[in-house]
């Protein structure tokens, strides 16, 4: 007889200024649901657009509405839920925490994606830097705000990177360096895929039907999504 499967189990919430761990604590999972998970900055859009273009099957969609981040705090948590449970197409979520933060379903399909630990800073730098002025009050005005108010970097390169080794820059709730082991410690599970960024960019079709075939699973649904990945609708040059 197999021995039975232990899944991750939540053991502690997250709140601060970008994310509120506690959202997906009202999400009723579907048993096809998809939920690509990431730490920030490591592949998440490239990702998820992969995913959106399988389901679809190569037809345009709006990637931000089919697959919302649950844990943002900037939407409202009923037009979250009222958004994805309307959804009638197979739904692929979008998460940055930690897997030992996050209410973590048997049913669901976890892609884990991750990127060199460099590389990941100087985005995170870029893309924290590029705020508008408006992202600030944006972010520290939504009511129930906990921990300190987002900030503009410094423009201090090295001690941001440095800052961002022991868990700071954007507030992420937790060091790159946790969050990577956690979902690494959980790759063995059946429907957890372990994703690299410097994969997806060396052999992108073979990534593709790689990410195909693991939402295909065996698990009894029939899934068509393989198929379209050689499909000229879904060209690994769409993506470059």
């Amino acid at each position: 007889m197999p021995d039975a499967i232990t899944y991750p189990v939540k053991t502690r919430d997250i709140k601060n200024v970008i994310t509120d761990s506690t959202r997906w604590n009202y999400v009723t999972f579907r048993d096809d649901d998809i939920v690509v998970a990431t730490y920030a900055k490591t592949g998440t859009t490239w990702t998820q657009q992969i995913v959106c273009q399988l389901i679809h099957q190569g037809e345009d969609a709006p990637l931000f509405e089919s697959s919302p981040w649950i844990d943002m705090r900037v939407v409202p948590l009923e037009i979250m839920l009222e958004g994805i449970a309307a959804q009638k197409h197979r739904r692929f979520m979008k998460t940055h925490l930690p897997v030992d933060a996050l209410v973590f379903s048997p049913k669901a399909k976890y892609l884990y994606v991750v990127r060199d630990g460099r590389d990941v800073a100087w985005s995170l730098f870029n893309h924290h830097a590029g705020f508008t002025e408006q992202m600030y009050p944006l972010m520290n005005n939504v009511f129930g705000r906990q921990g300190d108010p987002l900030v503009p970097p410094t423009g201090d390169v090295r001690q941001y990177f440095l800052e961002w080794l022991d868990g700071g820059g954007l507030p992420m709730g937790v060091s790159f360096w946790d969050h990577v082991q956690g979902w690494y410690d959980v790759r063995h599970l059946p429907n957890v895929l372990l994703l690299h960024f410097n994969d997806l960019k060396a052999d992108l079709p073979g990534q593709m039907r790689r990410i195909a075939q693991f939402q295909q699973g065996a698990d009894g649904l029939d899934r068509d999504e393989g198929d379209h990945a050689e499909d000229r609708n879904v060209a690994p040059g769409w993506f470059e």
